[in-house]
């Protein structure tokens, strides 16, 4: 039985994951298909690029709610004692299938967004004081440098370091986790470093002053 309430939870975590609110949000409400424009990116980035702020902040809200539901699913494991090793390794699976289910959606022949904001709402969930550090470095880095890219590459490389250095959260799997979330990001960012390295990576508009450029 319990095994079958956590199969059902990575299901549920992946179908979540896949929805691609970029690309409904899109056709929905301008009748674009996100994917044809900017980066090509579904993912809220590019919705903010192509479709202006209101769009792009809701694609992001949604986003980072699909991780955060994802991996509050395990409070339907009653079997878990909420806080426990497992508990928090369950969290870890349902949140990282989501994840999983925002870059390879199956509602969109598997090519979906980069997983940014997903995986800060299973962060959320999870460990919300790591969360919380990893959100005020992007800030500084993207008002530093106006790199969306590389504000989340290396909020990304730091969120392991703020759970364990800072937090103190040794726990194995946790670790891993963070690990193994780093270096996906960096992989599904190789077009953005290639771009980074030849000075031609998009910035964000960030400020009036910044549009006439």
């Amino acid at each position: 039985m319990e095994i079958t309430i956590i199969l059902i939870g990575v299901i549920l975590s992946y179908l979540i994951g896949s929805m691609p609110t970029a690309l409904w949000v899109g056709k929905a409400f301008y009748g674009v298909d996100i994917r044809a424009h900017g980066s090509g990116n579904s993912g809220a980035t590019n919705t903010f690029r192509v479709l202006g702020k209101k769009a792009g902040s809701l694609v992001l809200i949604i986003d980072v709610l699909k991780g955060l539901t994802a991996a509050s699913l395990v409070r339907y494991c009653y079997f878990l004692d909420p806080g426990s090793v497992r508990y928090v390794n369950i969290q870890l699976l349902f949140g990282l299938v989501s994840v999983l289910g925002h870059i390879f959606p199956i509602y969109c022949q598997f090519k979906g967004g980069k997983g940014i904001a997903t995986l800060l709402g299973m962060i959320i969930g999870i460990h919300y004081l790591s969360a919380l550090a990893c959100v005020l470095l992007f800030i500084v880095v993207l008002f530093s440098t106006r790199y969306v890219s590389l504000s989340s590459m290396l909020a990304a490389i730091a969120f392991p370091l703020f759970a364990i250095v800072i937090y103190k959260n040794e726990e194995p799997l946790f670790v891993a986790f963070g690990i193994a979330a780093a270096i996906m990001v960096i992989l599904t960012h190789q077009k953005n470093i290639a771009r980074l390295v030849e000075g031609t990576e998009n910035k964000a508009k960030l400020l009036k002053k910044h549009r006439q450029e």
